[in-house]
């Protein structure tokens, strides 16, 4: 089943606030064999964003099978880095949905601000959705 193109530019509820703690940072880092910054490596975003990509794939609108999905391609723009003692919150918006090769290739855009709701990084998304098997 094709992912429906009508999903373009629906932005989906913000979630819970999450608490960068030096806790999370330092088990990052040491997951991907970095030193322990004092800010969040810029891939920490990873962690922040998974909670609104969790609800968006979760959404039984949006029609995407979890086990159909390889995950593509992510970057993110950075505004400042995350630090310790951040609460921030994340709000995913779909920009693209594109079929190619049997499969939907969906582009997201997830904002995360601050608790007083300025901006700390984009961090985009491309994941790949394979069509239905056709048992040939």
């Amino acid at each position: 089943m094709a992912v429906d193109a009508g999903l373009v530019g629906r932005t989906f509820p913000a979630t819970a606030p999450y608490e960068v703690s030096r806790a999370k940072i330092d088990e990052f880092v040491a997951a991907i064999g970095d030193d322990a910054p004092s800010a969040a490596p810029p891939t920490f975003p990873t962690v922040v964003t998974f909670q609104a990509m969790q609800a968006f794939l979760a959404d039984p609108g949006v029609g995407i099978e979890l086990h159909r999905i390889v995950h593509g391609d992510q970057r993110f723009v950075h505004l400042r880095p995350l630090r310790p003692g951040d609460v921030v919150t994340t709000r995913l918006t779909v920009e693209s949905i594109r079929a190619m090769g049997g499969a939907d290739i969906i582009g997201t855009r997830s904002e995360i601000v601050d608790a007083s709701g300025e901006p700390v990084c984009t961090a985009y998304a491309t994941l790949f959705h394979r069509g239905e098997d056709t048992g040939t």
